[in-house]
């Protein structure tokens, strides 16, 4: 049976993270566990991989504090981000020039992140577990984990990082709330000729929002969040009629399209867990909330969680899964959590709505926050990471 400090159940980016930090900041005095089925390591292909995620200046310190954002094989900042609606005139225009900025951002492959930090965590202990579980024990002194090879692990600090339908969250008995949006996002790599602009772009329509993340100057990510008779419509496009269909989405703005990759499409539902932590066991990254794409703000809350429980283990010097101190990371995390999903779903709402009173006031309050530079400032403060 092994025996290991720290159990972290997932290892996508989330879960890799906190093995990192942990490492990190303890040296070779603990011993951590990774358990997951798949494949830690993901190849970085040549074409574009069509998972993406907008990471924030606060995740870029985080990961250069770990030591992967050097190892990165390939990243591209944003310099500028645009919204724009079609029911209303409202736009947003955020840009480095209003904070004295280098960037706002940086789009990147989840693959990238992810393979960075499994390179990193070779000059560590921590230890891969290829393998699923299948039961939980609580024991004295933290859990049995059984899997399913056969193998036990005992454990002091159980982590759940295993996402939106996390093993490790029903297995614990965590209930959690859920609010399906009825939607689909349809996801794929293009390539314009007029390219991007080093700019992040959202167009807000009736039944859907586009989202446009740039990966070099003239290829990019989409993200078409759009309810599931329209969803469906559209996987059912050829790649042709679907460029079309998204460059009239977009204006033809950046003239037209060319699908790179797959067309691929996956429900959106929000999910939060509602206890992120028990004795002995805690819920981080997808795990404990799972939100809407729209400001695809996921994975950097997941980091988030990570720099906020590696902290509260470190401070009090607490390593084992003591209650108290696990309950500090749940109260210091929910709140910042639970404002972004609810500001996710609240926007998500207010685009839909399409009565003409709605859609002054929309029109209104876009243009009310781009003239003022204070509350612009709020904004792409909070879309940063920086508050």
């Amino acid at each position: 049976m092994g025996n290991f400090d720290i159990v972290i159940v997932g290892g996508g980016m989330v879960g890799q993270a906190f093995a990192l930090s942990m490492a990190k900041r303890h040296q070779s005095n603990l011993s951590i566990a990774i358990i997951d089925p798949n494949n830690p390591n993901p190849e970085v292909k040549e074409n574009f991989h069509t998972r993406v995620s907008a990471i924030t200046p606060t995740s870029e310190t985080f990961l250069k504090d770990i030591g992967v954002w050097d190892l990165i094989q390939r990243k591209y900042a944003f310099t500028d981000t645009k919204v724009w609606d079609e029911n209303s005139h409202g736009a947003l225009d955020f840009s480095i020039a209003d904070e004295d900025l280098t960037h706002l951002g940086h789009i990147i492959e989840n693959d990238c992140i992810q393979s960075a930090m499994y390179t990193a965590l070779a000059d560590t202990t921590v230890e891969f577990i290829s393998a699923k579980l299948d039961d939980i024990n609580k024991t004295q002194q933290g859990y049995c984990l059984h899997l399913d090879d056969k193998q036990q692990l005992q454990c002091s600090l159980l982590i759940g990082a295993d996402g939106a339908r996390s093993r490790v969250r029903d297995l614990a008995g965590i209930e959690f709330s859920e609010n399906d949006y009825q939607q689909k996002a349809v996801v794929c790599n293009i390539r314009s000729n007029k390219g991007f602009e080093n700019t992040t772009w959202q167009r807000f329509l009736s039944e859907s929002i586009i989202a446009l993340l740039p990966l070099s100057k003239n290829e990019a990510s989409i993200v078409w969040s759009a309810e599931k008779h329209l969803s469906d419509e559209l996987l059912a496009l050829s790649p042709e009629a679907f460029a079309k269909r998204l460059s009239a989405g977009v204006e033809v703005r950046f003239g037209e399209f060319e699908i790179l990759s797959e067309i691929q499409a996956f429900p959106l539902i929000e999910r939060s867990a509602k206890d992120y932590v028990k004795e002995n066991l805690a819920l981080i990254g997808d795990a404990a909330h799972n939100i809407h794409p729209l400001a695809g703000q996921g994975v950097n809350l997941g980091f988030s969680d990570v720099v906020e429980l590696s902290r509260q283990l470190h401070t009090n010097n607490k390593l084992f899964g003591g209650y108290l101190v696990l309950r500090k990371y749940a109260r210091a995390r929910r709140l910042d959590n639970e404002l972004m999903a609810k500001t996710m779903s609240g926007l998500n709402w207010i685009y839909k709505e399409n009565n003409e009173p709605l859609r002054w006031l929309r029109g209104f309050g876009m243009n009310l926050i781009n003239d003022n530079s204070t509350f612009k400032s709020f904004f792409q403060k909070h879309a940063s990471g920086s508050q």
